[in-house]
């Protein structure tokens, strides 16, 4: 069994990829600032990479801004490049999200896509797993939408998959060989981003209004109606969004 080291193995879907390899019989090491591996600055990568045959990047900016987000993925890319290189890593996997191919001015996007660039030039033998939108998302993408005490959101299509099915993807492409390609995962369902906030929040018991607005900006930004749509040759999960939302309680 390889040793695979999970970049943002703390985090919501770095945990689970790390339970899951570890119930499969792979040495999964959860890799993040918290443990003394920092990407950003190179701090412990050299160390946690030794005999590594897999590295898994699921780690995520904390900051959205343009300049922080682009900054965030360039840099930690490279620097986990550069490390794996010198240590002879064989699998670079990295979840990304599905739309970073299409024109859009999403400035999340375009980090992610600059880091796929990079993934690609580097030599490494790699794959790309594209998600669509998680059903976590919905209480965070109603954070940010409010208005006048109301959420807007465009019905831009969606086809948002749970995290758990995310981690079984990411675990499944980490056990195996390198596609040296781009695959992309979804759940089963396709709604609009306005309904998947709206039936999570009606459930929820939240009184909050959502309206149908379709100049309404997602994180800042413009939408096509496909934009977040995976295109054909998708794998598809099973769980739906009313099967998770009873599982998945509010936290605090």
């Amino acid at each position: 069994m390889a040793k695979i080291v999970v970049i943002g193995g703390s985090g919501l879907i770095g945990s689970k990829v790390v339970a899951k390899l570890t119930e499969h019989g792979h040495e999964a090491l959860a890799a993040s600032p918290n443990s003394g591996v920092d990407t950003l600055t190179g701090e412990g990568l050299a160390d946690a990479l030794e005999g590594a045959q897999v590295v898994v990047d699921v780690s995520n900016s904390p900051s959205f801004a343009p300049d922080d987000v682009m900054a965030f993925f360039t840099t930690s890319t490279a620097n986990l490049i550069a490390a794996e290189r010198a240590a002879g890593v064989g699998h670079h996997v990295a979840l990304t999200v599905v739309g970073t191919d299409r024109q859009n001015t999403i400035s999340y996007f375009a980090a992610k896509a600059a880091q796929e660039q990079l993934i690609r030039e580097s030599g490494v033998p790699y794959s790309l797993v594209h998600a669509t939108q998680f059903f976590e998302f919905i209480t965070g993408i109603a954070a940010v939408s409010g208005k006048d005490e109301a959420i807007h959101l465009p019905d831009n299509l969606v086809q948002p998959i749970a995290a758990e099915d995310v981690a079984t993807a990411v675990a499944r492409t980490a056990a195996g060989a390198p596609l040296g390609a781009d695959v992309e995962i979804a759940g089963p369902e396709v709604m609009g981003l306005d309904e998947m906030v709206r039936r999570g929040l009606t459930f929820r018991g939240d009184p909050r209004e959502v309206l149908t607005d379709p100049d309404a900006p997602y994180f800042g930004a413009r939408m096509e109606e496909r934009t977040l749509m995976p295109v054909s040759g998708v794998q598809v999960f099973t769980t739906t969004l009313a099967e998770w939302l009873p599982a998945n309680p509010p936290r605090g």
